[in-house]
């Protein structure tokens, strides 16, 4: 601002006294020269004065006089990188679309036409809301599969659930779909488990094998195969298709080749499905 506002006096003052700058001579018959220079002189302060004008009034004028005109810009340029990101998100999901469903945990109908991916976490609030309404969706329907890609963001809390969940496929996949809804319809971790931080990550875990047991997982197989290549396999593919997407938050779905951030309802996941 400091540095328009002195270029609007530089233009004002060559506006009004440029002509002094140049020799002195015979006023009443100048030479070509001292004619082309005043008007180069003239033409210079009238750009000085025009653009600092415009460097002044812009600002006003964006957030007193239309301020609505910012939000349209911010928007159409979030539409602009949405659309950029749905090009990225359909050229990976054709050509990818195995290798983000082989090792992932499926609800649903797994042979279905029509698929959901989904960036999840066990202990975030807004993924177990999102799940909810992905089961209104598939109470419905049995024309869609949702695939879970655990993204483990919150340490102790998410890491033993996603491993579990993964490793349970590879015992039954109706087993680990079972075991996945446990987990995100109970709690697996208390207020007291908090407390001593440096024993979470082993109750958290001895809560989750309770659960595997009801789900009717040998949890002796479940412990060996979390700590396996299958399982360390999927949580690197988690982390680089959410470095592709940029995804840095949970939940985070995929519904046919189109991205959604956030906790979105069942309509609008259901009329993403329906497009």
């Amino acid at each position: 601002m400091t540095w328009t506002i002195l270029v609007l006096v530089v233009g004002i003052l060559l506006f009004l006294f440029g002509g002094m700058l140049l020799p002195k001579g015979d006023e009443k018959k100048p030479a070509a020269g001292k004619i082309v220079a005043k008007k180069c002189i003239t033409l210079i302060s009238i750009i000085l004065i025009s653009g600092s004008m415009c460097r002044l009034y812009t600002p006003f004028y964006l957030t007193a006089v239309n301020p609505a005109i910012v939000q349209e810009m911010v928007t159409g340029m979030q539409e602009q990188q949405q659309e950029e990101k749905n090009k990225q998100i359909r050229k990976v999901v054709r050509s990818e679309g195995e290798q983000l469903m082989r090792d992932a945990p499926v609800l649903g109908n797994r042979d279905a036409k029509k698929t959901i991916y989904v960036w999840t976490d066990f202990s975030c609030p807004y993924c177990r809301r999102v799940h909810g309404e992905i089961e209104r969706v598939l109470a419905d329907r049995d024309d869609t599969r949702v695939v879970i890609k655990n993204f483990s963001i919150h340490g102790p809390l998410s890491d033993g659930p996603a491993k579990a969940v993964i490793a349970a496929k590879l015992q039954d996949p109706e087993k680990a779909a079972a075991l996945t809804n446990m987990l995100m319809t109970r709690d697996f971790y208390t207020q007291d488990d908090l407390k001593d931080q440096s024993k979470i990550a082993e109750k958290v875990e001895a809560n989750v094998m309770k659960m595997a047991k009801e789900a009717g997982l040998d949890t002796e197989k479940l412990k060996e195969d979390m700590n396996g290549e299958v399982v360390a396999r999927e949580l690197r593919n988690v982390r680089d298709m959410a470095q592709r997407f940029e995804i840095n938050g949970t939940p985070f779905l995929i519904i046919g080749e189109q991205a959604f951030p956030g906790a979105i309802p069942a309509d609008q996941i259901e009329a993403a499905l329906d497009e």
